[in-house]
């Protein structure tokens, strides 16, 4: 998706005070113009530099992809998931890095998704968000998928800001009743990836696992909140699996299990200013 932009160089007071306008087409991201003014300019050498400055910058933009435009809807009803999927593949099959928009808004995802990396072309996708995604009431939808939202073979990902509400109050209820249930769903998987950045999310209501890291390799976690009742079982805030290069930082954990759970085979790891309560610790 490309916003068509101008660039204007103006061109003044050189010698009898003459305007020349110019204006050059270019397909530059988001952007709605760029305007660059020169003054006593000797020669025109300086202007073409300039071009070519704006227009090797314009290669490098990074390019939006808003979920509404594929059919998402944020009234918290509407099944958005074909729509994330279709933002998804449109980043992935960008020759820019990308930026996936999830506006303001409660978007139903109801079956369990995956977004897979293996074919991505995209340098670099952000996935921002500024609504809260939702899972469906009804907890069987997804609880024997393993993960809700999952990431597998993905490089240089980042998730920014947003809340994941799994709505996992049922099936905790179902467990402590004593009858046979699923285990559930972890939130957010990530798998096999590696540069992966994930900064002011908030996750509530996992059906287990918030977030599980299962081999990646270079992974921060920054500004995280997480949040499930005290009484839910296996809510455990951040699983670690074969990890390496691990850092968790300035991040709030309150769960029914383990706050941050260390699993066999990861190394490199750094925590640092993690609140962590209700919950059974960092172990």
């Amino acid at each position: 998706m490309h916003v068509l932009s101008i660039i204007r160089i103006q061109i003044t007071n050189i010698n009898a005070y003459i305007h020349t306008y110019m204006c050059i087409y270019i397909m530059f991201g988001l952007y709605d113009s760029i305007h660059i003014s020169l003054k006593n300019i000797g020669n025109m050498k300086n202007i073409v530099f300039l071009v070519i400055i704006a227009l090797v910058s314009s290669t490098s933009a990074k390019v939006t992809y808003n979920v509404t435009s594929f059919g998402a809807k944020g009234d918290g009803n509407t099944d958005s998931t074909k729509a994330f999927l279709s933002a998804w593949s449109a980043a992935c099959n960008s020759t820019k890095s990308a930026v996936i928009y999830v506006p303001t808004g409660t978007f139903l995802l109801a079956t369990a998704i995956t977004f897979a990396g293996e074919r991505c072309q995209s340098s670099s996708i952000t996935m921002r968000i500024y609504g809260t995604l939702v899972a469906p009431f009804n907890y069987a939808a997804i609880a024997n998928s393993g993960d809700w939202i999952r990431f597998h073979r993905v490089n240089h990902v980042t998730i920014s800001g947003g809340t994941l509400d799994a709505r996992g109050g049922s099936l905790w209820s179902c467990k402590t009743s004593g009858k046979s249930c699923p285990s559930g769903a972890t939130t957010l998987g990530i798998y096999n990836s590696k540069n992966i950045v994930i900064s002011g999310l908030k996750s509530v209501n996992s059906q287990m696992f918030h977030i599980l890291l299962d081999t990646c390799t270079n992974a921060k976690l920054q500004g995280v909140s997480i949040s499930a009742s005290g009484a839910s079982p296996n809510t455990d805030g951040i699983h670690l699996i074969s990890s390496n290069g691990v850092t968790i930082l300035n991040s709030k954990i309150a769960t029914g299990d383990d706050c941050i759970s260390i699993g066999p085979g990861n190394s490199n790891l750094w925590i640092q200013t993690v609140a962590c309560g209700p919950g059974h610790g960092i172990r």
